[in-house]
């Protein structure tokens, strides 16, 4: 019983702290209303702040650094099979999600015979957008112009909306033409991690394609890999203090919990049961698929991962922690720190799920009927939006924006949600980040008879003298 606590003990106090920040929330929203105000609050969450603000500072670093010598040190064909695999994995799970998500929310029909939401003093400030618009973005930050302002910010096309668009009746489910808007680009305040992403690949295929030019410049990014991961580990130790803090805020600074268990009741439990279906049923379907194997004893040795990325409700952020846990388990670091920030980066299952459930379900309280090929465009979209989300929290609810647009819906009708958002961002979080590591640990088992061969190969082609080496160091 001892060693098994030492073993895990960072995961023990990572789940305590999760349980307690909840229980510490809860407690204190019994002083009293009024009792806490947003300043109070941002005391509370001031230490889980912090942290959050440490493991993003990790994120740009890791990422390149990750990615350049994962990419640098295969060989360029194997780079292309093990490419593959993880996007044919990423694609299959979230269409997967998302018919799931529709499935259920037709089945179920969680909004039928409620009242809509129209108090329109709490309506939440959204972004109009467009799919086309969206995916149009997703392609320019693939291509960014500056890599520095890729670090801090990506484009956005903005919808200017006309000067009576306030005044039109809204009830009445009247479909917009929004690519008629006036539009504008500006620059958003959030990492670029696709282009990041998409010029470290690059930079790795050319350090690969110079032979033994390119060695020192590999070394490099893998020496600055391992500092950064060194940091890491001194940084997770603060995580079971940074999500005590984070949930903790999180609960206190809202207001309503009776719409949690109350009126949005049935569609929050349909979307809980899409997520874990999925997450236990769909994604271990899949990885038995391509493994042979059931994932349950994977997942049970990611318990550090879930709980960090239920506490921060970043994928982005929970990252570092996440490549490392992968690492202990022993997968290969190359396949790794490939696989995981593309995944980070596009892989949003539980992102995709969500969308496509509260779609429909906001449609259902309006009355709007689905028909098949309204079903089939939502779930277009909702694929589509949640390749375009980031990997920051709650950033499902800003392309939710474009979903509803599919239904026929302005966006003001996310204020019938936005209650229990909060609450489900985290648990979809928790399932993006849950499939990027069984899609990391599938391709490494997939690609561990190539990867020997090219390692065998890579010793054959190694220099004499370095052989020589080698062996004494066996001796020893």
């Amino acid at each position: 019983m001892a060693g098994f606590v030492k073993r895990n003990l960072l995961t023990i106090l990572t789940v305590v702290g999760v349980v307690g920040g909840a229980a510490l929330g809860a407690l204190l929203r019994q002083t009293g209303p009024g009792q806490w105000d947003k300043r109070s609050v941002m005391y509370l969450a001031f230490p889980g702040e912090i942290f959050l603000r440490m493991l993003k500072c990790l994120i740009i670093p890791l990422l390149v650094t990750s990615v350049v010598t994962a990419i640098g040190s295969l060989d360029l064909s194997l780079s292309k099979k093990i490419a593959f695999r993880a996007i044919a994995y990423y694609s299959a799970t979230t269409i997967c999600a998302v018919i799931l998500g529709i499935i259920l929310v037709t089945t179920i029909r969680p909004g039928v015979g409620l009242r809509p939401y129209d108090d329109d003093s709490t309506e939440p400030k959204m972004r109009h957008v467009t799919t086309q618009d969206t995916l149009l973005d997703l392609v320019r930050n693939v291509f960014p112009p500056n890599l520095v302002a890729a670090c801090i910010s990506q484009t956005q096309t903005n919808l200017i909306p006309p000067a009576d668009y306030s005044k039109i009746s809204e009830d009445n489910g009247t479909k917009y033409d929004k690519s008629k808007w006036r539009f504008d680009q500006s620059e958003e305040n959030t990492t670029n991690v696709l282009g990041l992403v998409t010029f470290s690949i690059v930079l790795g295929i050319a350090i690969g394609k110079l032979g033994s030019k390119g060695k020192p410049l590999i070394d490099f990014f893998d020496v600055l890999s391992e500092a950064i991961m060194l940091i890491t580990s001194w940084v997770i130790w603060l995580s079971p203090l940074g999500v005590f803090f984070l949930v903790a805020a999180k609960i206190l600074e809202e207001k309503d919990f009776v719409d949690l268990i109350g009126r949005l009741g049935l569609y929050f439990a349909t979307v809980l049961l899409g997520l874990f279906i999925h997450g236990f049923g769909t994604l271990s379907v899949i990885y038995f698929i391509g493994t042979r194997t059931l994932p349950f004893k994977v997942i049970g040795q990611l318990s550090q991962v879930i709980a960090t990325a239920f506490g921060t409700a970043s994928s982005s952020a929970t990252m570092p922690i996440t490549i490392r846990t992968m690492d202990e388990m022993g997968l290969d670091p190359r396949i790794t720190r490939f696989v995981i920030p593309i995944g980070a980066t596009i892989n949003m299952d539980g992102t995709a799920l969500y969308e496509a459930v509260a779609a429909i379900f906001i449609a259902q309280i309006r009355g709007i009927e689905m028909s098949f090929g309204r079903l089939v465009a939502v779930s277009v979209t909702a694929t589509a939006a949640s390749v375009g989300a980031a990997g920051i929290p709650q950033a499902g609810l800003v392309t939710m924006v474009m979903v509803l647009d599919t239904v026929g819906l302005p966006s003001k009708e996310v204020i019938n949600i936005i209650a229990v958002d909060w609450l489900l961002d985290r648990f979809r979080t928790t399932i993006n980040v849950m499939c990027d590591c069984l899609g990391a640990r599938l391709v490494d088992l997939m690609s561990v008879d190539e990867v020997q061969r090219f390692n065998e190969q890579d010793k054959l082609n190694a220099d004499p003298h370095e052989l020589v080496e080698i062996t004494k160091d066996s001796r020893i």
